[in-house]
């Protein structure tokens, strides 16, 4: 369990160790949704207003206290820390020295104890570590990228050791799909953009691999564990060998890496297309197409996803022309700036050719749900409606609760509760889904649910976020 804006700890340096409702708020709510979409994270136990505590960030705000649990918190940072790259100052603490033997023995406890790995006692570890690390976080960003989740700030202090989402901050679902955007609005190079999240997990696991170096180098060298005060009386030449050695497996990891992120990847895009069986082809006749028909028409991502659980083979035939022209119709309704078509190519004919091979893929599998032989295309569609939220936590809905909680603690937490509510059940057909768009609906709160399933005012889309808590 942490608290995370309860103030100063020896670890605050120069910060105030302060959050305020702000960023709390999000954290807040955040966790909880990518627990309920799938997504590895830390969890959101209870928010805790301070409303007489002054916070100084870009205004003066007010303070909070989200505590969240995890199994673990220890982040690869924990790591880089004790055995620092060369000119790496720490804010209010300058170069930190390195501590090979805090190393070791951070090593072992995250080994044996949070992620327990079949390693013999006595046996070398430091290489498990390092592949199980490696092995969790790819999982962990490949579910991001499947929902469109931007972290924002991917630096080694937020990549938890156990592959878990942690430190929620400048976030983001995406909206208008845009594989360049960036949620962070202090990040101008565009270092933690959407399409370069696999990178940044990548460069954060060789931070990894550099501060175990010398571990795994010695393991390799004696064939077992580092032993207490296992670099003292070492030369310096011998440590600088064993160093060498330790990098010399940065290729092996990092293919490890990108084949453990591409076969999740792929797995959880084939389930919100609501494919059963893998074809190799898969990403580059169907995947890649789909988003970049998404980018080049502006289209919401999530709520693409869901239109597109209503699609059915028949479609295609001409006989129907008018509900597939509806179709299309509910496609582009899930962007508010859908583009006027700019290519040689009309929008519909854009469309029929992707989803002419989207039907060939779908029909291929038509014995994959011989179970529901009576109407296995329904059983499909009820299917992908399941791996597709109608729920999202955008932008706006975190705006917008964030004004209430600020405005007035008590509606505030009501609205709060709601969104927390929908945000756990991301599935679900909030706001009579079915029912058609436009018919009255008289339950209020049915109809703030379809409100708060919208798409949001056009003016928030892309909306970014700083780094302050």
């Amino acid at each position: 369990m942490q608290l995370k804006g309860a103030g100063r700890t020896p670890f605050s340096r120069s910060a105030d160790g302060l959050a305020v409702v702000r960023s709390s708020v999000r954290e807040y709510l955040c966790a909880e949704a990518m627990h309920a979409l799938g997504v590895p994270t830390t969890r959101s136990l209870a928010l805790t207003h301070l409303p007489t505590l002054p916070v100084l960030r870009e205004r003066v705000e007010k303070a909070a206290i989200v505590t969240r649990v995890a199994p673990s918190f220890i982040r690869i940072g924990s790591f880089q820390a004790l055995n620092p790259p060369e000119q790496m100052f720490f804010l209010g603490g300058g170069q930190q020295s390195a501590d090979l033997d805090a190393l070791r023995i951070l090593g072992e406890y995250t080994a044996k104890h949070v992620l327990r790995l079949d390693v013999e006692e006595g046996k070398p570890w430091a290489k498990a570590l390092l592949m199980d690390c490696a092995r969790r976080n790819a999982l962990m960003v490949a579910g991001w990228q499947v929902y469109g989740f931007m972290h924002g700030v991917i630096n080694t202090d937020n990549v938890s050791i156990m592959g878990l989402t942690i430190d929620y901050g400048p976030f983001a679902f995406m909206d208008v799909y845009d594989s360049a955007h960036i949620c962070n609005h202090s990040d101008d190079t565009g270092r933690y953009s959407f399409k370069l999240q696999p990178t940044m997990i990548i460069f954060a696991l060789r931070a990894l691999l550099s501060a175990l170096a010398p571990v795994i180098g010695a393991e390799n060298s004696t064939g077992a564990a580092a032993a207490a005060a296992w670099h003292k009386d070492i030369a310096e030449e011998d440590l600088s060998a064993w160093t060498k050695d330790g990098l010399s497996i940065q290729q092996e990891m990092e293919s490890y890496i990108m084949t453990e992120f591409l076969n999740e990847y792929n797995k959880l895009m084939r389930k919100r297309l609501g494919l059963r069986t893998e074809r190799e082809d898969d990403f580059k006749e169907i995947i890649e197409p789909f988003l970049g028909i998404l980018e080049q028409r502006e289209l919401d991502y999530s709520a693409a996803f869901r239109a597109l659980s209503r699609f059915t083979p028949q479609l295609l035939q001409s006989a129907y022309s008018l509900q597939f022209e509806m179709f299309l119709q509910s496609l582009d309704a899930t962007s508010q700036c859908a583009k006027p078509d700019e290519s040689t190519e009309a929008p519909a004919e854009l469309w029929r050719r992707w989803l002419q091979k989207f039907a060939d893929r779908i029909e291929e599998e038509a014995d994959e749900w011989k179970e529901h032989d009576v109407d296995w295309l329904k059983a499909r569609e009820k299917y992908m409606l399941s791996a597709n939220p109608r729920f999202v936590l955008r932008q706006w809905v975190l705006e917008e609760v964030i004004k209430k909680v600020e405005a007035d603690v008590v509606s505030g937490r009501r609205v709060l509760a709601k969104v927390l509510q929908m945000a756990s059940r991301p599935f679900d057909s909030w706001g009579a889904e079915d029912q058609e768009i436009g018919e009255e609906i008289s339950d209020e709160e049915v109809q703030e649910e379809r409100r708060l399933c919208g798409l949001g005012d056009q003016a928030m889309l892309g909306f970014q976020c700083s780094c302050s808590s």
